[in-house]
């Protein structure tokens, strides 16, 4: 996973507005994955001692389906505030610490068809937890939030290249890298060259483009969680835009969103 901390930045923590009732268990939900991503990407751990607690948190998963209780509190939260009552299958879960278990071992993407395999485990699964928790679970609102969360992720890892070289990872496609003329060489000494910004626009559009396809999935959910997911499909949009205007120099300022824009897309997202 990307190394910014604030990976789950999109992720719709108790906010104001999510229904009440979903609160708790968006929470537990997010304090698991949350807590899976730290194991995988943060402090000292050697990559031995992060498999080894990732494959705790497995275990602990394989406890609730052989119908046995959990041993640790984080995940006696998740099933007895998330996964028992909303019923929720157990498969996302697995899905999230196989790609965090692969953060620890493969550093490196060959092509793109191996980061939208990456982040068939790392994001969508997320979506599809939400969407359980909301009762819509009909095939095209899952395709379209897999789209919405894939592209979350690809915008992620294109606002954090500097970030993620600092901890010995490229997601940058190798072959686009070969295709563009762009080396590790040239992000190690943080060069935003020309060949640098057209491989970067390249990425980006890709994204933007499977943003924008998903993007109907919020018309479909009525309500506020309607509302919440217009900005967070927006926030995605305005990151991209931000790359944009910094001609993706990364190297010198990562894009993030500040109280204006999110009060812009708010106004939006109503609007809309």
């Amino acid at each position: 996973m990307s190394a910014s901390t604030d990976h789950y930045e999109n992720f719709p923590v108790a906010s104001l507005l999510l229904p009440r009732r979903l609160r708790r268990p968006v929470k537990a939900v997010y304090a698991f994955a949350r807590t899976a991503d730290d194991i995988a990407d943060e402090g000292d751990a050697t990559d031995a001692e992060r498999l080894e607690q990732l494959g705790s948190l497995k275990a602990e998963l394989d406890r609730i389906g052989n119908g046995q209780a959990p041993q640790t509190e984080l995940v006696q939260r998740l099933q007895r505030e998330a996964i028992v009552p909303f019923r929720l299958p157990l498969q996302p879960f697995y899905d999230l610490l196989d790609a965090f278990c692969q953060d620890v071992r493969q550093t490196r993407y060959q092509n793109f068809g191996e980061l939208v395999d990456y982040a068939r485990r790392s994001a969508n699964p997320v979506g599809r937890i939400m969407l359980h928790l909301y009762g819509e679970n009909d095939a095209r609102s899952l395709a379209q939030s897999d789209g919405i969360c894939t592209a979350l992720q690809l915008i992620n890892f294109w606002q954090d290249v500097a970030l993620d070289w600092q901890k010995g990872r490229v997601y940058l496609p190798q072959d686009d890298m070969a295709r563009f003329g762009v080396t590790e060489a040239d992000i190690a000494a943080g060069r935003n060259t020309f060949n640098f910004q057209r491989l970067m626009a390249y990425q980006c559009e890709r994204a933007f483009k499977m943003l924008r396809a998903g993007a109907p999935l919020a018309k479909t959910l009525k309500g506020r969680i309607g509302i919440e997911l217009k900005m967070i499909v927006l926030g995605g949009q305005f990151i991209v835009q931000k790359l944009d205007k910094t001609h993706y120099d990364v190297f010198r300022q990562r894009p993030v969103l500040d109280w204006k824009d999110r009060m812009i897309m708010l106004k939006r997202a109503l609007w809309k």
